[in-house]
């Protein structure tokens, strides 16, 4: 079985990024992708300098194209299915596709994914004309009609009042939730509308919304606006790891990404259990590899 002084699970922009650095630190890398990331769905991405308006897929080829530079990296398409800790403290990792591999560390970066509100074909929409991080696309809806799909409270409010920043003619939808007071004031301050009705269909052509029908019947023009998911990781490598996790079920990790547990290092969305801009994630990346390289050196 090949032994790798790494193994990286998940190349978005923090596991890329992370393998890039390891790469250049002449470590041995095992860095293993199955094409599930979430910004897949996306047109552009934006808020990465010197990158703004890059396609999704592009990205990730120039970045994986950075990476295949150094030959100590080796990139697998490959779905990770089991993390097992090993008696001599290695670490045994075995894919879908019957690929077996040890490594003396291992770097979490696999992501999240979303639950969407109970709505009808919502991810017909998602991301070309809803999305759900108003600093990634709020730009580009600037002052058009927008909808926010919510059925969490706590994150109704916030969402409504972050983007307010981007566009004063805001309708939120909390798809059959009611509201408490002080939230539906807090909105009104803003002339913010709230429709607690079910949401009945989103009409629109080729992703791009341009109504929304209620239970009742009303149907309001929206160009479009911002959905509220749920976040979930697709797999449960930190809860089989015995890694700590937080109330919220983010991962406990310090500032360079080490977990609670001994050469497992967490980076990106996954460690947070929550959305994060690819600048961001390309950063804790960094710095949980060079973790990885200190700490292989002590």
């Amino acid at each position: 079985m090949e032994f790798f002084d790494c193994a990286v699970i998940g190349a978005g922009a923090a596991g890329l990024n992370a393998s890039l650095i390891l790469g250049r630190s002449r470590k041995k890398v095992a860095l293993f992708d199955n094409g599930t990331n979430r910004n897949r769905v996306t047109q552009e991405s934006h808020g990465f300098l010197t990158r703004d308006g890059i396609k999704p897929a592009e990205f990730k080829e120039i970045a994986i194209n950075d990476v295949k530079k150094y030959p100590s990296v080796h990139f697998y398409k490959n779905t990770v299915m089991n993390i097992t800790k090993q008696s001599n403290g290695l670490f045994k990792i075995e894919t879908l596709e019957d690929v077996e591999i040890v490594a003396e560390r291992i770097i979490l970066a696999t992501g999240v994914q979303e639950e969407f509100p109970s709505v009808s074909d919502i991810k017909k929409y998602y991301g070309k004309s809803l999305f759900s991080c108003p600093t990634c696309d709020g730009w580009e809806l600037r002052d058009q009609p927008l909808i926010i799909i919510s059925e969490n409270e706590e994150h109704t409010l916030f969402k409504g009042k972050l983007i307010y920043n981007w566009s004063k003619d805001l309708v939120i939808a909390t798809n059959g939730q009611e509201l408490s007071t002080p939230t539906l004031n807090e909105l009104q301050r803003k002339d913010i509308t709230v429709i607690t009705e079910p949401i009945q269909n989103l009409n629109g052509e080729d992703g791009y919304l341009n109504k929304v029908v209620f239970s009742s019947g009303l149907e309001i023009e929206r160009a479009g606006g911002f959905i509220v998911p749920i976040f979930v990781r697709p797999n449960q490598f930190a809860e089989q790891l015995s890694c700590q996790l937080n109330e919220n079920g983010s991962i406990v990790t310090d500032e360079a990404g080490r977990t609670s547990q001994e050469n497992v290092y967490a980076a990106g969305e996954t460690a947070k259990l929550g959305q994060s801009s690819l600048i961001v994630a390309a950063a804790e990346g960094y710095k949980s590899a060079m973790a990885v390289v200190f700490d292989s050196t002590i």
